[in-house]
C-alpha cells in the first residue's frame, strides 16, 4: 500500500499531520506548509501571498511542488546559488552602506545570492523602508527600545562578548553617505579583531576571565554614559551560564535577533551608527580595532563620552545663544541660497573673481565657452545679484564692452578661529574684504561646555556687528578654522596641542545645534591655504603651499586647482618633516617635536641662549616673541640669530616639499608672522628652498608674503564657504 504522505494532491491525515507540524515548528518548512494547508483550504494565491507576506510566485511554486511530488516536492531542495540560511543582519548592512537608489535592494540580492522578495522582506523588520514605519527597529531579544541607536562599547574576553548599545526615543538627524565614515575595512578588521580573542574549538582559553569583569564593564558604561539607555547585547557566550542582568539602573540584557549571527549583527549595528551620527565616523572604530588587537586578557572598550559632551554643551548654551548674545544667525540653506545652476556658472565666476573686471569676451576666451554661453550665464548672475557691470570701455572698433565683477555685498560668510590663547571671529564679504572682526581671550583648560559656549557666543556678537552689511539672503554659512588633527567626517576635534581638555570634542555637531545654517571645519593651516587662494585671486592662481606660523608650523597645499586634504582631511602636519630633514629622530624612531615648530616658544628661548634680555616679559609668551621680533628688526644679533636658527628649520621641512611636489611658490603668514619677523623667515626659507633643491636649475622658487592678515586662519575658515561653494570641480563635492 502507497504511503499516504507521498500522494500528491491530497491530504490524508498522516500528510496533513506532518504539515501542521511543519507549519507551527518555524523554520523553511513552515512557509511551504502553511501555503498547502491554505490552498487546500480554497485561498486563492494572492490572499495567500498577502497573508504570508511571500510573493505570489512563491505560492505558485510551493502549491505546484505539493501537488506534482506530495511532500517530497516541499523538502529542502536549496536552489543553486541560494545560501540555506539567511544572515539578517549582514542584509542590513548591506542596505545601509549600499548607495541609494530603486536598483539598490536588487544589487544586494545578487550579491548574496538571495531573492530580491528576501531582502525587501528583512528591510521591512528592521523598518529601513520609509513605508514600514518609525525607524530602524533591531529585532534583538527582547527588542530594543527607541529609534535612534549609538554603539558606545564592548566587553570581551575568551568566553563572551557583549555590545553595549544606547537608545534615545527621537531620532537624530541623519548623516552623509555612509561611503564617507565607514567602510568594509573597517567592519572586516572589526570582526577579525573580535574574532581572534575566542579561542578555537576545543582549544583552552590562554587565560580566565574574571568573573566580575562584565559586571564592572556594565557599572562602568553606566557612569560614563549617564544620559542614554542602555543595552548589553550578548554576541557570544562560551561560558556555560545564562548572562546576568544588568545593575540595578544599568543597562538592560538583550540576546541576538534570530536569524543574525553575532559578526553580521556587529556589522550591521555598526553601519547603522555610523549612518545616524556624524560623531561614529571611521576613527572611533579604528580605536575599538586598535583596543581589541593591544588586548592582553578581557578588553573593556567604552568610546568617548558622545552624550555627555554633546549633552552638557547643550546645557550651557540656551537656545537663543548666552545671556545677552546676539540673536542666532539668519537661517540658510548655503550653497543652494545661491542657487548655482551649472559647472560653467562656476567656471565663469572663477573667471571674474581671478580677472578683478573682466568683459564677456574676454571670459570666453579664457574659458573657452561660446560667446552665447557666456552671456546667458552672465545674465542670470546679474540679475541675482552675484555680478554687477563696471563702467563701459571704450573699444578700437565695434560697441563699447561693458566688463562685469564680483558683487562683494552678493555674499557674506563667518570664519571662527580657535587657537589656545584667542578665539577670533571674523565677517567677510565675497571679495574677501574684513565687514567685522571679534576676538576673545581662552584658556586652555577650559571646560568643554563652556567653550563651546563661548565660541557661540563670539560668532552671534560677530553677526550682530556685521548685521547691516549682511543680507539677510546672502549668508552663506560659517568656517571653523581648528587645530589638527581634526576628524573630519565627523567634525569631532581629536588631540590639539597645548588644549588637552578638548580632546575628542565633537565641535561641528554642537556648533550646528546653534547655528542654523551650513558649519565647515578645516585644519587650521589648510583654511588659511583656501582664503590665501581666494583672496589672492589671480596672484595665488597656481600650485602653492602656504606654510601656517602658530603655535606650531603646518602646510596647506593647493595644487591642481584645488586644496589637496589627503585621506583624512589632515595633510599638511609639517613638523614631523622638519624632524625628519634634520635627522632629528628619537631612540625608536620616532620623529621628534621640533621646539622650532613652536615660534612662539623656541624664538624667545634661542635668542635668550645668545644673550638676549626682554625684562618685563615672559618667556615662551607672544610678547616676548614680539619683543625678539623688534629687538631683531633693531639689529640686534642675538635676536635675528634666533629668528634665522628657527627659518632655517622650517626652511628644510619647506625643501621637502619642494622637491617632492615640484612647486615654484611658498606662501608664509598666520599670527607670527610679524611684521618685524617677516624678512628673516623670507631670507632663510628663500635661501634654503632655492640653494638646496635637486631641480634648482630648472625652477625658481619664489617665497612671499600671505596676502591675508593676522587672522588669516579666521579670514581662511569663512573662505572655505566661498571656495565650497564657487569653486568649479568636475568630480563631487565632498563639501556642503
Amino acid at each position: 500500500m502507497a504511503d499516504p504522505r507521498l500522494t500528491p494532491g491530497a491530504e490524508p491525515a498522516a500528510g496533513g499531520d506532518v504539515l501542521r507540524g511543519w507549519a507551527t515548528g518555524g523554520g523553511p518548512m513552515a512557509v511551504r506548509a502553511q501555503v498547502v494547508l491554505l490552498a487546500e483550504e480554497g485561498v486563492r494565491d494572492a490572499e495567500i501571498a498577502r497573508r504570508l507576506g511571500i510573493s505570489r510566485q512563491t505560492v505558485g511554486t510551493w502549491r505546484h511542488r505539493w501537488q506534482s511530488a506530495g511532500l517530497p516536492g516541499l523538502e529542502q531542495r536549496p536552489r543553486t546559488g541560494r545560501p540555506a540560511t539567511v544572515d539578517e543582519a549582514e542584509v542590513v548592512t548591506r542596505a545601509l552602506l549600499a548607495p541609494g537608489g530603486s536598483g539598490a535592494g536588487r544589487a544586494i540580492a545578487r550579491e548574496l545570492g538571495l531573492s530580491h522578495a528576501t531582502v525587501a522582506g528583512i528591510r521591512r523588520r528592521w523598518r529601513l523602508t520609509a513605508d514600514a514605519g518609525p525607524g530602524p527597529f533591531v529585532p534583538t531579544v527582547p527588542p530594543l527600545p527607541g529609534t535612534d541607536v549609538w554603539v558606545l562599547g564592548l566587553y570581551a574576553d575568551a568566553r563572551r562578548a557583549v555590545l553595549l548599545a544606547g537608545t534615545r526615543q527621537s531620532a537624530a538627524a541623519a548623516a552623509g553617505p555612509a561611503a564617507t565614515v565607514i567602510g568594509e575595512d573597517v567592519l572586516a578588521g572589526l570582526g577579525r579583531a573580535l574574532d581572534a580573542l575566542r579561542p578555537a574549538a576545543g582549544r583552552p582559553a590562554a587565560r580566565d576571565p574574571a568573573p566580575d569583569g562584565l559586571a564592572g564593564f556594565l557599572s562602568a558604561a553606566a557612569e560614563h554614559h549617564p544620559d542614554i539607555a542602555l543595552h548589553a547585547v550578548t554576541l557570544w557566550n562560551d561560558s556555560g551560564r545564562s548572562p546576568a542582568p544588568g545593575p540595578a539602573g544599568g543597562p538592560s540584557v538583550h540576546l541576538l535577533p534570530a536569524k543574525s549571527s553575532w559578526r553580521g549583527f556587529l556589522r550591521a549595528m555598526v553601519a547603522l551608527d555610523s549612518t545616524s551620527h556624524p560623531e561614529s565616523s571611521r576613527r572611533v572604530y579604528l580605536d575599538l580595532i586598535a583596543a581589541l588587537q593591544q588586548a592582553d586578557g578581557a578588553v573593556g572598550w567604552l568610546r568617548e563620552s558622545v552624550a555627555g559632551h554633546l549633552w552638557s554643551a547643550r546645557r550651557a548654551v540656551p537656545e537663543g545663544g548666552t545671556a545677552g548674545a546676539a540673536p542666532r544667525p539668519p537661517s540658510s540653506s548655503g550653497v543652494n541660497q545661491i542657487d548655482l545652476g551649472s559647472f560653467n556658472e562656476c567656471v565663469v565666476i572663477e573667471s571674474v573673481r581671478l580677472s578683478g573686471t573682466i568683459t564677456r569676451g574676454e571670459i570666453a576666451h579664457r574659458t573657452g565657452l561660446t560667446q552665447q554661453s557666456v552671456s546667458r550665464i552672465a545674465r542670470s548672475l546679474l540679475d541675482r545679484g552675484i555680478l554687477v557691470e563696471d563702467a563701459q570701455r571704450r573699444a578700437t572698433s565695434g560697441k563699447p564692452r561693458t566688463p562685469v565683477r564680483l558683487c562683494g555685498t552678493a555674499a557674506h560668510a563667518l570664519g571662527l578661529h580657535i587657537d589656545p590663547e584667542v578665539l577670533t571671529a571674523v565677517v567677510i564679504d565675497l571679495d574677501g574684504a574684513i565687514v567685522c572682526t571679534c576676538t576673545r581671550p581662552v584658556s586652555a583648560d577650559i571646560d568643554p561646555g563652556e567653550f563651546v559656549a563661548q565660541v557661540v557666543a563670539l560668532g552671534c556678537e560677530a553677526l550682530e556687528k556685521a548685521r547691516g552689511a549682511v543680507r539677510e539672503d546672502g549668508f552663506l554659512g560659517i568656517g571653523v578654522a581648528v587645530p589638527g588633527p581634526v576628524d573630519i567626517a565627523s567634525g569631532t576635534v581629536l588631540d590639539p596641542p597645548l588644549m588637552s581638555a578638548w580632546n575628542d570634542l565633537p565641535l561641528l555637531y554642537l556648533l550646528q545645534d546653534h547655528f542654523p545654517c551650513p558649519v565647515i571645519i578645516e585644519k587650521d593651516s589648510l583654511a588659511a591655504a583656501a582664503g590665501e587662494r581666494w583672496i589672492g585671486r589671480d596672484r595665488r592662481a597656481r600650485d602653492f603651499a602656504y606654510l601656517y606660523l602658530g603655535t606650531g608650523v603646518g602646510s596647506g597645499l593647493y595644487l591642481n586647482g584645488d586644496l589637496y586634504r589627503g585621506v583624512s582631511a589632515n595633510a599638511g602636519e609639517f613638523g614631523q618633516l622638519c624632524a625628519i630633514a634634520l635627522g632629528r629622530v628619537d631612540a625608536d624612531g620616532r620623529p621628534e617635536l621640533l621646539p622650532e615648530c613652536n615660534p612662539p616658544v623656541s624664538v624667545p628661548d634661542f635668542a635668550a641662549r645668545r644673550g638676549l634680555r626682554t625684562p618685563g616679559v615672559a618667556g615662551g609668551s607672544t610678547a616676548a616673541y614680539r619683543a625678539v621680533g623688534r629687538a631683531a628688526a633693531a639689529g640686534d644679533p642675538a635676536a635675528a640669530g634666533a629668528l634665522r636658527e628657527v627659518a632655517g628649520a622650517i626652511g628644510r621641512g619647506a625643501l621637502g616639499l619642494v622637491d617632492l611636489l615640484d612647486i615654484d611658490l611658498i606662501v608664509l603668514g598666520g599670527p607670527f608672522f610679524t611684521d618685524d619677523a617677516a624678512p628673516f623667515y623670507l631670507e632663510e626659507i628663500g635661501r634654503v628652498v632655492n640653494d638646496f633643491p635637486l631641480a634648482r636649475r630648472l625652477r625658481q622658487v619664489e617665497v612671499e608674503r600671505s596676502v591675508l592678515s593676522a587672522e588669516a586662519a579666521a579670514v581662511g575658515a569663512a573662505s572655505t564657504i566661498f571656495h565650497a561653494t564657487f569653486t568649479p570641480r568636475l568630480r563631487g563635492r565632498d563639501r556642503p
